[in-house]
């Protein structure tokens, strides 16, 4: 190796280094224009427990997402049966996830009912509920600590910092003029809420963004997401669905010294051309173009919508301990189907 190559890699040594250390000893910075307000004591009590229990079930904290995303679906539309007009220039009721593993961050998104200011401040935060009083006293009385009954309480949001150092929630409602954004880091006293810098960029829904720790980035692989959201998403009726990253080859788009350059080689009629040069030519170049497209997850019909007389016991079963949340509630000693218009 040279000097100069030498002082070259030694340079690009530093500037990497030098990199790391700014993101490391950058202050966080809560959203613009907005306000901090501290947690409610219990719900204090209960995020150092879910964050620190020794006894996770990581995975339970997409299962919560998407079950508090369909029930603000099934408001909307619930609401929007007398009042067609509620649902505004954002008809569809639909959820999407999306991974970034550029950034670490996971988005669940859902254009449900939505959350005012005070939602999101009361919602996520300052109001002591009784679902966080009783999940308290349950974790207190079981010999395991097991939070995996977490959204029986209606406290499910905040199994969100199991796998995350930080969680915006962006909201839009079609009460609130404004769309605001919740957020706060994992192990803070508080949290900040203020109007959305981006402006109102949802319509009316909700966005939750997750930033990963670096022991929950498997939750950026889209196979284990997919295989998660179908198993989470089997009973939902609304299309849930994953934005797929694919990366193909397009023919590279010529500029405009290009085009001149094949220009005058068409007018050169009496210039020879090689069999290699032809060859070249005809060959276009090619470049990566990163794509995204959406699929759904939830293909199937839920098992209410289903003839009674294809369905197993197994998938009574299972349909059992998604209402339930979980394994802990034992099997359903019996059931009743039947259909009603």
């Amino acid at each position: 190796m040279t000097e100069a190559e030498h002082a070259a890699e030694t340079a690009a040594a530093n500037a990497a280094a030098e990199e790391m250390i700014e993101a490391i000893s950058t202050p966080y910075s809560p959203p613009e224009g907005s306000s901090a307000f501290a947690y409610e004591a219990e719900v204090n009590k209960m995020l150092d427990i879910v964050i620190n229990s020794l006894y996770t079930n990581k995975d339970i904290f997409l299962r919560e997402l998407i079950s508090n995303a369909s029930d603000a679906l099934d408001k909307i539309r619930f609401l929007s049966v007398t009042k067609p007009e509620l649902l505004g220039d954002t008809p569809n009721l639909e959820m999407k996830i999306e991974y970034d593993p550029d950034a670490k961050t996971l988005t669940i998104r859902d254009t449900g009912l939505g959350m005012t200011k005070d939602d999101l401040i009361q919602n996520l935060g300052t109001v002591a509920r009784s679902g966080t009083t009783n999940f308290m006293k349950a974790l207190k009385e079981s010999e395991t600590n097991d939070i995996s009954q977490i959204g029986m309480f209606g406290v499910g949001f905040y199994s969100t910092f199991l796998v995350a150092d930080r969680v915006s929630v962006a909201s839009k409602h079609n009460d609130d003029d404004t769309q605001n954004v919740w957020e706060s880091l994992n192990g803070e006293s508080s949290f900040h809420v203020g109007p959305d810098p981006r402006g109102n960029t949802l319509g009316r829904g909700t966005e939750i963004t997750l930033h990963l720790k670096e022991d929950a980035e498997e939750y950026l692989s889209p196979y284990k997401l997919k295989e998660m959201i179908g198993h989470y998403s089997e009973f939902v009726t609304h299309p849930v669905s994953l934005r797929q990253i694919k990366t193909i080859q397009v023919p590279k788009e010529k500029d405009e010294f290009d085009e001149e350059e094949e220009e005058k080689k068409e007018d050169g009629d009496d210039i020879e051309v090689s069999d290699e040069d032809e060859a070249e030519a005809k060959e276009p170049e090619m470049e990566e173009v990163t794509t995204y497209e959406y699929e759904q997850i939830n293909t199937d019909p839920a098992i209410w919508a289903r003839d009674k007389d294809g369905i197993t016991d197994e998938e009574y079963q299972e349909f059992w301990k998604v209402v339930s949340k979980g394994d802990s509630a034992g099997d359903a000693e019996d059931w009743t189907h039947f259909n009603a218009e």
